[in-house]
């Protein structure tokens, strides 16, 4: 009796484990062949959904038995989510469901407008570029500028994490929100001790940023030169000035490496060799390190720079044309050198 017994619990204990072991592998057990990220756009169908997860998970057919269960098939949230090696369909599910979806990095770099960035960020956005070019257009238009074009200043070059189903109106809040906090009341009171306006202050900076390649430590050196010549009535004659002139005939379709003489008369109104004073507006997306140079430029006597071709990516300043003619020459000398055209 007492081994019939035993064999009877033996078997519950089987029976149990086994199908507990089915349980277990169905809803919690790992069902992650590869590891990547599912993308679901909103009004996916719930086959859409099963396709986009099926070439991750090992087992489709489970997969989608737990999510009908779950109810996937009537309710879920768009996104970009991360189908992890470990995760069961319990899991996956409840992350679908919850809308638990994974940011993506954007490098926002110096682009020369903002079309030609977003072109590059909605790589990376459920929304296309012509939805976020439509949007931002709306939001410049609100805020008394023309276009989007003219929320340039708003932007910082670096990176930043957004969700791939972000909208354009919460995509520029980040950023505005951003500007408004670099914008205390100390720089706020050194724009107004530069006698500069907002707008002068972020061309200048994007000069200053194209000029010195991005690298902190000539910053202040180059803005004090600019504002020196722009306060004695000089052209600025930047030559990031005349290839943004020029690629912007182009819809930066176009790039020149090297400034030559025909290129200085280009017509625009950035073309600091053919106007005088400051641009209307920033020549590229700029850093706060630049914008900072600015506001807080050297105090020097620099009228001329020029690149330094012995020390690359640097320049030498001078005050004085001749040194600068002979620092012109070497220059020109080593490009010529190096088939540079």
């Amino acid at each position: 009796m007492k081994k019939t017994i035993l064999i009877i619990i033996l078997l519950i204990i089987i029976v149990a484990g086994f199908f507990g072991l089915r349980f277990y592998n169905k809803y919690y057990g790992n069902n992650i062949q590869n590891e990547g990220y599912v993308l679901i756009p909103h009004h996916s169908s719930f086959k859409q959904i099963i396709d986009s997860a099926a070439k991750y998970v090992s087992n489709k057919e489970s997969f989608e038995a737990v999510a009908k269960e779950k109810g996937l098939d009537s309710y879920f949230k768009a996104g970009r989510y991360h189908f992890q090696k470990g995760m069961g369909n319990s899991n996956l599910v409840n992350m679908i469901k919850a809308g638990n979806q994974s940011e993506n990095s954007f490098r926002i770099g110096d682009f020369g407008d903002i079309y030609q960035m977003l072109g590059k960020v909605t790589k990376k956005t459920e929304l296309d570029s012509l939805r976020f070019v439509t949007d931002l257009n709306q939001i410049a238009n609100k805020k008394g500028y023309k276009n989007a074009e003219d929320l340039k200043k708003f932007f910082f070059i670096d990176t930043y994490n957004f969700f791939w189903t972000v909208t354009p109106v919460d995509f520029f809040k980040k950023f505005e929100d951003q500007y408004h906090s670099f914008w205390d009341e100390e720089r706020k009171s050194k724009e107004q001790q530069s006698g500069l306006t907002r707008d002068q202050v972020y061309a200048l900076a994007s000069i200053v940023y194209k000029e010195s390649g991005g690298k902190k430590d000539e910053m202040k050196t180059i803005a004090g030169l600019y504002l020196n010549r722009y306060r004695k009535g000089m052209k600025l004659q930047s030559d990031p000035t005349v290839i943004y002139a020029i690629n912007k005939q182009t819809n930066f379709k176009e790039s020149i490496k090297r400034v030559l003489y025909k290129h200085l008369a280009t017509p625009s109104p950035y073309n600091t060799y053919a106007n005088t004073g400051i641009p209307p507006g920033p020549i590229c997306i700029v850093d706060k390190n630049s914008v900072d140079a600015v506001l807080n430029a050297e105090s020097n006597n620099y009228i001329f720079m020029c690149a330094d071709p012995q020390k690359m990516g640097y320049h030498k300043f001078t005050a004085s044309p001749e040194e600068h003619s002979i620092n012109a020459k070497a220059y020109q000398d080593w490009l010529n050198s190096k088939n540079i055209k």
